[in-house]
């Protein structure tokens, strides 16, 4: 009975550690390029009790043997990169990836983080940066005196100045926009602030320009919203409540089963 409730409380932690993520997931439903996460679990170790393929008493071979499991636990919190709907702002700094990759944003510290949030702010400088006020690398910088920019499918940013009327309008080319992609997305390390980190399981970043080398395009004044489905974490919940409501059922049975041996002496 103690070894069935220490694998209750095995299994309460995880199911705690899923209603985590799924109210995580829910509460970043309308986060522009978040990416949902799903947990992924694993059985810990067994008890062996008799190994299969011993002798019997009687002298035959027992075809199989007898094992306790443990309980269970997290393995990993993976994020599910696929594509979020695209949604227009007519907005010129909104710019939204359909496809693979990352926009390069540097942090303050010179590191290089990567995002897909694509909703842009104009610096005091002039400077395309973040929310949060973190640049777009490579740097893309809009002349004072230009109000307009426009970003083709392949990152070519430019921006136009319209001058007096019937005067022709001044294009000037700021930049290229490059992304980032990593052989394994789901090894990069979030940072919060819909940014993340290259790590030892991600690999290394492969640059490119947008429509080359797998990468996807870029839709201006369009954002990518989050991929979250909301029907599928409601159902996801359901199932973490009832699994939990077992597991401490299972506790409360083992607890009523070790009472009813220690009454056994009376």
């Amino acid at each position: 009975m103690i070894r069935s409730m220490h694998i209750g409380v095995t299994g309460m932690k995880a199911q705690e550690l899923k209603m985590a993520t799924i109210s995580n997931n829910l509460s970043n439903v309308n986060t522009n390029g978040f990416k949902r996460q799903n947990l992924q679990f694993k059985d810990l170790m067994y008890q062996t009790l008799r190994e299969p393929g011993v002798y019997n008493p009687e002298g035959s071979v027992a075809p199989a043997g007898i094992e306790v499991g443990m309980g269970v636990r997290v393995a990993a919190t993976v994020r599910n990169f696929s594509q979020g709907v695209i949604k227009p702002t007519g907005n010129d700094y909104d710019i939204a990836i359909s496809g693979t990759g990352f926009f390069q944003i540097e942090l303050p510290s010179g590191a290089i983080a990567y995002s897909r949030d694509g909703q842009f702010k104009r610096s005091g400088d002039g400077t395309l940066v973040t929310a949060d006020g973190f640049r777009l690398f490579p740097e893309i910088t809009v002349p004072e005196g230009f109000d307009t920019i426009m970003v083709s499918r392949d990152g070519a940013v430019s921006a136009v100045k319209h001058g007096t009327t019937g005067a022709v309008p001044e294009n000037v080319e700021l930049g290229q926009i490059e992304l980032a992609s990593f052989i394994n997305p789901s090894g990069l390390q979030g940072l919060g602030s819909n940014l993340y980190v290259e790590t030892a399981s991600s690999g290394v970043p492969l640059i490119a320009r947008p429509g080359e080398d797998g990468m996807g395009t870029l839709h201006q004044q369009n954002v990518e919203a989050s991929n979250v489905e909301i029907v599928d974490e409601m159902m996801g919940m359901i199932a973490a409540q009832r699994a939990y409501e077992i597991m401490s059922r299972s506790i409360s049975v083992s607890d009523e089963m070790l009472q009813t041996a220690n009454n056994l002496k009376r």
